[in-house]
């Protein structure tokens, strides 16, 4: 199986999160979201992974401590959109490239601004 490139964009996030720049995003957000990556199609051979704004840390595999407050399907090059600020979480919705479940305010609060931003080069 192909490595997912988005996995980098996670495992970023979980070096991210408990600096003191994370943790503010953490103690402003407070959420835990579960994110299922796609390699091509939405359902699909999907990977998990688990970003706890409670916590502040990002995990492989489902959510063990009762429900995510919400859950988003991506195919691997939409989530890598919309982690990078290319697309707009609410138009990759409109278009179906993405897909929620769960609560919607919890969900209108996944936006690129979680993500620590890439260093430039």
């Amino acid at each position: 199986m192909a490595q997912l490139k988005s996995a980098s964009i996670l495992e970023q996030m979980g070096l991210y999160l408990p600096t003191d720049a994370g943790k503010e995003i953490s103690k402003k957000i407070g959420l835990v979201y579960q994110i299922n990556i796609a390699p091509k199609k939405i359902g699909v051979d999907e990977e998990i992974y688990i970003i706890d704004l409670k916590k502040g840390e990002v995990k492989k595999g489902p959510y063990e401590d009762g429900k995510p407050d919400a859950t988003f399907s991506f195919t691997d090059d939409d989530f890598l959109k919309i982690a990078t600020g290319k697309m707009n979480p609410q138009i990759a919705f409109m278009r179906g490239a993405m897909k929620i479940k769960g609560s919607l305010s919890a969900a209108q609060k996944f936006t690129p601004d979680i993500f620590p931003k890439p260093s430039k080069m």
